[in-house]
C-alpha cells in the first residue's frame, strides 16, 4: 500500500454571497452552491494539472445542504464540473458536521490506498446565508445531540460556552483573564485574515474597519459591537457564517513523483469520535478525543509536535482554538491562553504558526468546506505558494485539526512536503 499525496488545491473566495432586503426579509442568491461547487472543482483540477477524465471519483463534504440550500444528493452534481470527463464516475457525499470536509478527504484517501481509485477529487462546500439567523441556528443545532441540546435551545455558542466555563473553572481564571486570553486569539485571526485575499473578514471588512488587530481593540469594543452571545463567549469569540467551497486532488505519492507533481503527503491521520452528548463526557475543559486523534496522527506520521511548523486549527469559537493548541501539545494544559497573550503562534513564531489563513474567525467557516479548506491552504503553504500570511521560511510539515459538532468528530492530519 503506497502513501497518498495532495497534488493540487483551490479555495474560492469566502463570504456572504447574498443580498438581503431589510424591509421585506427577501434574500437573493448572488453565488449559488452550484457555482461554488463547480468553481472549486475546476480550480483544483487545473491547479493539479489533472484532466477530469482521469479522475476516478469525487468525494464531497457538506454538512447540511438540504437545510441550508434545499439540495440533498449534492455529490450527484459532480459531473457538472466537466460533463464529458466526469459522467459515470463514482461520487459520494460525506457528513460529519463541521468536519465533513476532512472526513470526505479521508474516505478519498482510503479509496486510493485500497486501489479503487488512482486519482480522487475532494470537494467541500456550504451555502449558509440563504437562511435568516433563526434558520442558520436551527440547521447547525441539528449537529448537536438533539434531545438534550438542540431541542432545548442549546445552540453551538451555548455548547462551547460550557467548554469555556469548564476551562475557566479548572484553571481558576477570573472572567476578565479568560476574556483577555480569548481576545488575543480573536486578534491573531483578524490580523492574519487581513493578508488573506480569500477571507470573509479581510481587507476592507468589519475587522479591518474596526482595527481589531490587538486584544485591546477587541476588549475595548462597546457592548453593542461585541454583545454577549453565550456567557462567557461574546460575538467576537464566534466564527463567521460563510458561503464558500474548497477542493483538493489526491493520488498515490509514487504516481505524483513519477508525474513530477508538487506533492504534499498525507503522512498521518487521526480520526477519533467523542460521545455526542456533552452530558456524558468526563470533563468540559479539554479535548479528550482530540488528544487521542493527535496521538494517532503523529504516531502514523512518525513525528512530534516539535517537527510541526504550521497548523490550521478549528477556531469555531476562540475557546476551541485554545483547547486545540493544548491538544496538539503546542502549549501545556491551562497555558495556551497565556501563550497567545505573550505573542506566540504568529507568523514569526520559530516553533509553529497557527491559522495563517485567519482561521474560521476571519477566513470564514462554510461548515462543510472548512476541513477541505484547511488542507488546501496548508498544501499551498508547504509547497511555497502561500495564500496570504506565511512564515519566514517554507515549512516542511504542517497539521490540520478540524472538529465537527461540539468537538465530537476530531480529525487531525499531518501533512509533509515530499522530496
Amino acid at each position: 500500500m503506497g502513501t497518498t499525496s495532495i497534488v493540487g488545491a483551490y479555495n474560492t473566495k469566502f463570504g456572504s454571497f447574498v443580498q438581503k432586503n431589510r424591509e421585506t426579509g427577501e434574500i437573493s442568491d448572488l453565488k449559488s452552491i452550484y457555482e461554488l461547487f463547480v468553481e472549486a472543482g475546476r480550480g483544483a483540477l487545473a491547479d493539479a494539472g489533472v484532466a477530469a477524465k482521469d479522475v476516478d471519483g469525487i468525494w464531497v463534504g457538506s454538512c447540511a445542504p438540504g437545510l441550508f440550500a434545499n439540495q440533498e444528493h449534492l455529490s450527484a452534481f459532480g459531473p457538472e464540473i466537466d460533463p464529458e470527463g466526469l459522467r459515470f464516475k463514482m461520487m459520494t457525499r460525506l457528513e460529519a458536521a463541521c468536519a465533513s470536509g476532512s472526513v470526505a478527504l479521508y474516505n478519498a484517501v482510503y479509496a486510493v490506498e485500497a486501489g479503487r481509485a488512482r486519482i480522487a477529487l475532494v470537494l467541500g462546500v456550504e451555502k449558509m446565508n440563504l437562511l435568516d439567523i433563526k434558520g442558520i441556528t436551527h440547521a447547525l443545532a441539528t449537529c448537536s445531540y438533539w434531545p438534550e441540546e438542540g431541542a432545548k435551545e442549546m445552540s453551538f455558542p451555548c455548547l462551547f460556552a460550557e467548554y469555556a466555563k469548564g476551562y475557566r473553572d479548572r484553571y481558576r481564571l477570573s472572567g476578565d483573564e479568560l476574556a483577555r486570553q480569548l481576545a488575543h486569539v480573536s486578534a491573531l485571526g483578524y490580523r492574519n485574515g487581513l493578508d488573506n485575499p480569500l477571507a470573509h473578514f479581510g481587507k476592507g471588512g468589519p475587522s479591518d474597519k474596526l482595527r481589531l488587530v490587538t486584544a485591546e481593540a477587541v476588549l475595548g469594543l462597546p457592548p453593542e459591537k461585541n454583545p454577549m452571545i453565550a456567557d462567557p463567549l461574546r460575538l467576537h469569540d464566534c466564527s463567521l457564517v460563510t458561503d464558500g467551497a474548497a477542493a483538493v486532488v489526491v493520488m498515490r505519492t509514487d504516481d505524483a513523483k513519477r508525474l513530477g507533481k508538487k506533492a504534499v503527503e498525507i503522512a498521518g491521520i487521526g480520526h477519533v469520535n467523542e460521545r455526542l452528548a456533552i452530558s456524558v463526557r468526563p470533563n468540559m475543559y479539554e479535548l479528550i478525543a482530540g488528544k487521542e486523534a493527535v496521538r494517532r496522527a503523529f504516531a502514523e506520521a512518525k513525528v512530534t509536535i516539535g517537527d510541526v511548523r504550521v497548523a490550521e486549527v478549528h477556531d469555531c469559537f476562540t475557546i476551541n482554538q485554545i483547547l486545540c493548541t493544548e491538544a496538539l501539545g503546542l502549549s501545556a494544559d491551562g497555558r495556551s491562553g497565556y501563550d497567545y497573550a505573550e505573542g506566540r503562534f504568529d507568523r514569526d513564531d520559530p516553533a509553529c504558526a497557527i491559522n495563517l489563513s485567519g482561521g474560521l474567525k476571519a477566513k470564514g467557516h462554510p461548515v462543510g468546506a472548512t476541513g477541505v479548506s484547511m488542507h488546501a491552504l496548508l498544501y499551498k503553504q508547504l509547497i511555497g505558494e502561500p495564500i496570504g500570511a506565511a512564515p519566514a521560511t517554507t515549512p516542511e510539515i504542517g497539521v490540520s485539526f478540524n472538529v465537527g459538532g461540539s468537538a465530537v468528530t476530531n480529525c487531525v492530519t499531518v501533512l509533509r512536503r515530499t522530496r
